[in-house]
């Protein structure tokens, strides 16, 4: 018997009137569907066909596919072709005889497509579209006469839209003719008065927030400025004076000044005289301002003890800033209460080249805060150091970080110093010109290039360590270059390397491991230098390296258990027999018999 199949063969009819066939548009992933005389696409979906019944994905960036075949409109019958859409105006056509960029209706670009051209069409030069689309699932069939697209969606439902042929939004209206019979008619129905707001000035806040520049009042010149605090910039740190200070932000700051001139700048320059750190008030809170005549908004800057103004003596430079430190007290939205600085002054020997490297530092506490306690600097960890924090090290009783040596643009050692940073292995060197000066002299100022002025004694082994708890302290083993490691009597030995080790290792707790410092060392690579030797520059490197030494235990184990599987174990009856030992054998044989005669029926009836 024969049964016959039947295929149902969809066909699909797409009217197109001739002239109207939409061709394809190159749009990026996520572009509304776009005709070829609309303008660029704006955000919407993916671009998928060009006509419904084809399911062929439309061109998209990024991904080669197969698309609809381009049909160019044939010329008309005088042979000459219209390369650009209709619009009244090309607003975008500023350069007469010169193709504007991006300018998709620039007759002057001579393009068919400017969109293969252009990467976008300037908004203008290309006929709004207007889309009108309903979910693609309701369209079976489309004979619209209507260019059409199917894309999808930002939801990934697929649309299918249609192109209105005369869009609202390319309806132009044309402007009124004026004439003086009608000239006032129409100014009385469209004019009026015109008032322009005057300019308000904006109130300042009631009282300062975390951030906020603190405001300062100098009474001799009636000048409202802000409290900086210098920081360094660049390659050589330079000092940068408009960098302000910001509330309840406690930061530290250093910075260098290089003179070409230090006769001259060592009583006019302000950055050297203690005065223009103190000779002004601070704004309580920010609406002082608006009243500058009353007191009770201005506190003053008191001195902690007394500072000298620069004095040229002379050779020398004499009470030269160095280091400033500011105490703010501030009491919440109250604002500022007290401030008091404190200074730190060197002397300056006057010759070519002078630098000199200064220390910024702003602490802020709170009115309640106890003054009794010393403050200490910020912590690198609690307990355990934080990786990328600084490492801590002791020097007397005065903690701060290990530095590293800097050079500056001409590979010159400069007076900024690099932070060492815990866990971050590091390698810096610079150039050290040399003066003439004695052998002993000469070691002095190398260890004080490559480990700072200050030369570390210990290293903290947590980040909290506190300077007057000696045991939170390890001392850095360090051997200087020897003398009799050499042969030579007129030689001179010098450092020309250090490298700094660290071991480090994790403990406490896997689950928070706190990280800390098992020890440090110094390992110095020498160099001897004859004294003949007219020696000016020597180069010098500095080497940090952090060793991680830890030693994980092993997890514990516990005591292995016999697994019972009851009662669905068949020898679970013997089990528990001989688990009992002696007492089964004191206690009733009823389980014992029952056992058995459970085996002989079994046998039983497999001999049946």
């Amino acid at each position: 018997m024969c049964t016959s199949q039947l295929a149902l063969l969809q066909v699909f009819f797409l009217m197109v009137p001739e002239g109207i066939w939409p061709q394809p548009s190159f749009s990026p992933l996520g572009a509304v569907p776009t005709p070829p005389d609309v303008g660029p696409a704006s955000p919407g979906g993916t671009l998928e066909s060009s006509s419904e019944g084809s399911e062929t994905p439309w061109p998209v960036s990024g991904i080669s596919t197969v698309g609809p075949t381009v049909l160019t409109p044939s010329a008309p019958g005088n042979g000459t072709v219209d390369l650009f859409p209709v619009l009244p105006f090309c607003v975008c056509d500023l350069t007469p005889g010169t193709c504007d960029i991006n300018c998709c209706c620039d007759k002057d670009c001579y393009l068919l497509h400017p969109r293969t051209v252009f990467s976008f069409c300037l908004p203008g030069s290309v006929r709004s579209s207007s889309w009108m689309c309903v979910d693609n699932s309701l369209i079976f069939r489309s004979n619209s006469p209507f260019p059409s697209r199917v894309f999808m969606d930002s939801s990934g439902i697929r649309q299918f839209c249609v192109l209105v042929n005369n869009s609202k939004l390319n309806y132009f209206q044309k402007l009124q003719k004026v004439n003086a019979t009608h000239f006032e008619t129409l100014a009385t129905e469209f004019g009026g008065g015109s008032f322009t707001s005057t300019f308000q000035t904006q109130l300042p806040p009631p009282h300062y927030r975390a951030g906020d520049p603190i405001l300062t009042y100098f009474p001799k010149w009636s000048v409202i400025s802000l409290l900086r605090q210098p920081a360094g910039v660049g390659a050589g740190g330079l000092c940068a004076e408009s960098n302000p200070a910001g509330f309840l932000e406690s930061k530290s700051t250093t910075c260098a000044r290089f003179f070409k001139n230090l006769t001259s700048s060592c009583t006019l320059d302000p950055a050297l005289n203690a005065a223009s750190y103190y000779n002004f008030s601070v704004l309580k809170v920010p609406k002082g301002m608006t009243d500058l005549k009353n007191m009770k908004f201005q506190v003053p800057v008191t001195l902690i003890s007394q500072a000298g103004s620069p004095l040229l003596s002379g050779n020398t430079c004499q009470n030269v800033v160095y280091q400033v430190i500011y105490e703010i007290e501030t009491n919440g939205t109250f604002g500022i209460q007290k401030v008091s600085v404190s200074f730190g002054q060197t002397n300056l020997t006057v010759e070519p080249g002078t630098s000199l490297q200064q220390h910024f530092l702003i602490r802020f506490r709170a009115s309640q805060q106890s003054t009794t306690a010393s403050p200490t600097g910020p912590r690198s960890g609690n307990p355990g150091y934080i990786v990328g924090k600084p490492l801590l090290v002791l020097t007397g009783d005065i903690s701060h970080s290990m530095t590293l040596l800097q050079s500056q643009g001409d590979g010159i050692c400069s007076v900024k110093r690099y932070e060492v940073q815990f866990g971050v292995n590091a390698v810096s060197g610079c150039k050290l010109r040399l003066k003439k000066v004695d052998c002993s002299h000469l070691q002095q100022e190398i260890y004080e290039t490559l480990h700072g002025k200050t030369s570390p004694e210990h290293v903290a082994i947590f980040g909290n360590a506190v300077p007057a708890q000696k045991r939170e302290w390890t001392r850095i083993l360090s051997r200087n270059c020897s003398v009799s490691a050499t042969h030579c009597t007129s030689c001179c030995v010098i450092p020309v390397s250090l490298e700094v080790q660290v071991l480090w290792a994790y403990i406490g707790l896997q689950s928070n491991p706190q990280a800390h410092v098992s020890g440090a060392r110094f390992l110095y690579q020498c160099q001897s230098i004859k004294d003949s030797q007219q020696v000016t520059e020597i180069p010098l490197t500095t080497v940090v390296t952090f060793v991680d030494i830890t030693q994980k235990p092993e997890p514990p184990r516990g005591q292995p258990r016999i697994d019972w599987k009851l009662p669905f174990d068949f020898f679970f009856p013997f089990k528990v027999a001989f688990s009992r030992g002696v007492d089964s054998q004191k206690g009733s044989a009823s389980p014992v018999l029952i056992l058995c005669l459970l085996v002989l029926g079994v046998l039983k009836l497999e001999t049946k």
